[in-house]
C-alpha cells in the first residue's frame, strides 16, 4: 500500500494537517507512527485505513480488507458484545456458522466471555477497547491500523496485542500502529515513522547492536511493577511466565579451613590460589 502525495484538512480554508506526505508500506512490515499529540497522526492512520480521504493525492494498493481500531471504540451503541461482533463478522463477509465461531473464538482469547451479554454502553473503558480489538481481527485483516491500541487496556490484554500483530504479519498482512506510551518497544524491527508539522518522515535503522536476553525471577506480587520498570528502562519484555520455577541455585562451594589451598581452573591447567592474598602460584 502507497500514501501518494497525500494532503488532507478539515475545513475548506483549514490549514493543512497532513501536507505532501508519500509513504509505502509492505506485506510483513510494521510501522510505528510517532509524534506529538495534534501533530497527525490519527488522522495519518485514518487516511490509512480508508476511514478519511485526502484532499489531494491518493492511497493505492490498500488491501481489501482492512482491520481499524480507533483510539476511543464508540460504545454507544445499542448492541450486546455478541450481537455487534456476530454482525461485524457477517459485514467482514463471514458466513454465520464461521462468524459464531470467530466470535466465541476471540471473545474467548481476549477476556470478553463473560461480557458477551452485556450492552455496549455498559462495558467500561478498557474492556470496550477489547471489543474494537475483537472486531478488527474477526477475519484476518491485509492490513491492520492500530491507533493507541495499549489504552486503557489490562496487563494480560496489553501483553497480548504484539502477539497478534506477529499473527498478521506471519500472514503477509501489515500493520500501523501509534502509541505514546512506549509499548512500542516490543516491536523489534518495526519501521518508525516520525509526524511532525504535517509532514511524514522514516527514521533511518541504526546498526544492529548485541542483544542479550535475560530472564528474572521475581515474587508474582511484583510482576506487574518490574515489568513497568523494565520497559520504562527501554528494556523489550519478551514474555511472562507466572507459573514458571526460578531455575535452582547453583551449589555453594565448600567451606575450607584459613590457610588451605584451592584448586582453580584456569585454561585447562591447575593454578593454585592463596586465599589470603589472591595470588596464583
Amino acid at each position: 500500500m502507497r500514501l501518494e502525495n497525500v494532503w488532507l484538512r478539515y475545513h475548506r480554508r483549514g490549514p493543512w494537517v497532513l501536507r505532501g506526505v508519500d509513504v509505502r508500506i509492505g506485506p510483513g512490515e510494521v510501522a510505528v507512527v510517532l509524534g506529538r499529540n495534534g501533530v497527525g497522526k490519527s488522522t495519518l492512520l485514518q487516511v490509512a485505513a480508508g476511514v478519511l480521504r485526502p484532499g489531494r493525492g491518493r492511497v493505492s494498493d490498500r488491501p481489501g480488507r482492512v482491520g481499524w481500531v480507533p483510539e476511543r471504540f464508540p460504545a454507544d451503541q445499542p448492541f450486546t458484545v455478541a450481537r455487534y461482533l456476530t454482525g461485524m463478522a457477517r459485514v467482514a463477509g463471514l458466513g454465520r456458522s464461521a462468524a459464531d465461531d470467530a466470535v466465541t473464538a476471540w471473545t474467548d482469547r481476549l477476556g470478553l466471555a463473560r461480557f458477551r451479554a452485556v450492552r455496549l454502553p455498559e462495558l467500561s473503558k478498557g474492556t470496550a477497547q477489547k471489543v474494537g480489538l475483537a472486531q478488527a481481527i474477526l477475519r484476518p485483516p491485509g492490513l491492520l491500523v492500530l491507533d493507541e491500541p495499549w489504552e486503557g487496556l489490562d496487563a494480560a490484554t496489553r501483553e497480548l496485542v504484539p502477539e497478534l500483530i506477529d499473527e498478521v504479519l506471519a500472514a503477509d498482512g501489515a500493520v500501523l500502529v501509534s502509541d505514546h506510551r512506549g509499548e512500542t518497544v516490543r516491536l523489534p524491527g518495526a519501521r518508525r515513522w516520525t509526524v511532525a508539522d504535517g509532514a511524514l518522515t522514516e527514521e533511518t535503522p541504526s546498526a544492529d547492536e548485541a542483544v542479550a536476553v535475560v530472564e528474572v525471577a521475581v515474587p508474582a506480587s511484583r510482576v506487574a511493577g518490574t515489568v513497568a520498570r523494565l520497559r520504562a528502562d527501554g528494556h523489550q519484555i519478551l514474555r511472562v511466565r507466572p507459573d514458571a520455577a526460578p531455575p535452582a541455585r547453583p551449589a555453594a562451594p565448600p567451606i575450607r579451613p584459613a590457610g588451605e589451598l584451592a584448586p582453580e581452573r584456569s585454561g585447562g591447567t591447575d593454578a593454585m590460589v592463596e586465599p589470603a592474598t589472591g595470588e596464583a602460584r
